[in-house]
């Protein structure tokens, strides 16, 4: 993947893995990776190109970490089970987010307890644990964490190990995605706002490869990352665009949004056709069964299968994972 851009100052909006693979495909044309014997990455630059710079930005600032090893076929929960799982949505509504945390509490505390026990697991909430999840890796500069998380990630790779709290939390999200169409709009808010983030964060995991380039990009001096926070401004102007964050001020002659897809409505298909057939029946979002095919209008349902992620978001928030 390659992005024909002069070599200037690039602002790439997001820190997930389309953003690396932004950033890469940026740098295709004014260099190149090379691996070392000692295996490390490096990129050199093209002569010509050294005004590159890259910005990746996001509210945090935090990276994805490298996708970990662990066993294929996933092993079946212990004790947020399929039966747990209906037991708790049996009981209704009304504090079924706290009800399905205290299940996840409890198979987290099964499968690591020391982890569970460092990170204050039964002190947390739905709406704290993500805090807490982030907490350590806010404190230090991303580049050395994903240094260090490279490292980690390739030795337990080398010795079959894995990490059983990051394991649990991989099966946990496929089992708890069952149960969020059951929440209430208060939990469903709550579930995006706090849980949802350690989930996603987990199994969007991305190749140690794409680690690597970025760790070779920014010892390259070409690639930084930028904390904006909650209360940031971008200015788009015809030249460039400008970014205010925390009383500064940074200009991009190139920006790039690569936040990666969001959920989407009816009235957003690229389908004219369908588009009016779905609006007709009043959908705002597309009505689909569970084996993802449309169930209105009559004439397409159960014919039309619709795998479409933001379309399916609204419901399945989880479904990229």
């Amino acid at each position: 993947m390659e992005a024909r851009i002069a070599p200037c100052r690039v602002g790439i909006l997001g820190t997930s893995l389309s953003a690396i693979d932004a950033a890469v495909a940026v740098v295709a044309r004014h260099g190149v990776f090379h691996t070392e014997d000692d295996k490390t990455t490096h990129f050199s630059l093209h002569p010509g190109s050294e005004a590159l710079e890259i910005t990746l930005m996001s509210r945090h600032g935090v990276l994805p970490e490298a996708d970990f090893y662990c066993p294929i076929p996933w092993e079946p929960l212990e004790i947020a089970t399929p039966a747990a799982l209906e037991a708790a949505i049996a009981e209704g509504s009304d504090a079924l987010l706290n009800r399905i945390f205290e299940l996840i509490v409890k198979e987290l505390e099964y499968a690591a307890p020391d982890w569970s026990e460092a990170i204050g697991l039964r002190q947390l909430t739905p709406d704290s644990i993500a805090d807490a999840w982030f907490a350590d890796r806010l404190t230090h500069d991303p580049f050395q964490w994903a240094q260090r998380n490279l490292q980690e990630v390739e030795r337990n790779k080398r010795e079959h190990h894995t990490v059983p709290w990051r394991y649990a939390i991989l099966r946990l999200h496929e089992a708890i995605e069952t149960v969020v169409p059951q929440f209430n709009d208060a939990d469903s808010r709550r579930f995006r706002q706090g849980l949802a983030r350690v989930f996603i964060d987990n199994y969007a995991a991305i190749p140690p490869e794409s680690i690597r380039r970025l760790l070779a990009l920014h010892r390259a001096g070409i690639l930084r990352i930028l904390t904006l926070g909650e209360d940031y401004e971008l200015q788009r102007e015809p030249d460039r665009t400008l970014i205010v964050h925390h009383r500064q001020r940074c200009e991009f002659d190139v920006f790039i949004d690569a936040r990666g897809q969001k959920a989407l409505k009816t009235r957003d298909l690229p389908f004219p056709s369908l588009r009016q057939q779905l609006l007709a029946c009043g959908d705002d979002i597309p009505d689909v069964g569970d084996d993802y095919t449309l169930q209105a209008p009559e004439t397409v349902r159960g014919r039309v299968a619709f795998g479409a992620l933001p379309w399916l978001m609204h419901d399945r928030p989880l479904c990229r994972g």
